[in-house]
């Protein structure tokens, strides 16, 4: 029953995530450039930041997913050392998942200040 489960969960993420990563690419196929190419007028710069922040967004969701999980994790554990552990182990990656998403947006936003030259701050 458990593995069931766990093939259940895992087949709802799969698919969570397949339908994420797609939502981007169905939404700027409308959009095009006003030269008649049909390509997306931007820099190389703009284009990995874009990806950059996509990809951190991902991370900081499915950070804040994995914690909401670990903590019905814990909640249901009844008592149970194992659940309760991997509760509490489920829970430290999903703050590290979402402690490494905002580390990872202000690092591009230094980098963007610092390429760019908008920011004095650094």
């Amino acid at each position: 029953m458990r593995r069931c489960n766990m093939n259940i969960f895992r087949k709802i993420a799969y698919a969570t995530s397949a339908i994420a990563a797609a939502v981007p690419m169905i939404v700027s196929a409308q959009f095009e450039t006003p030269g008649g190419t049909g390509l997306p007028s931007g820099s190389i710069i703009g284009i990995v930041t874009n990806l950059m922040n996509y990809l951190l967004i991902m991370v900081g969701i499915l950070g804040v997913i994995g914690f909401v999980i670990a903590g019905i994790i814990y909640l249901t554990a009844a008592g149970d050392d194992g659940q309760i552990e991997r509760g509490k182990t489920t829970m430290v990656y999903s703050i590290i998942g979402v402690i490494v998403a905002l580390v990872g947006v202000i690092v591009i936003k230094a980098v963007q200040g610092m390429l760019g030259g908008t920011s004095k701050s650094f």
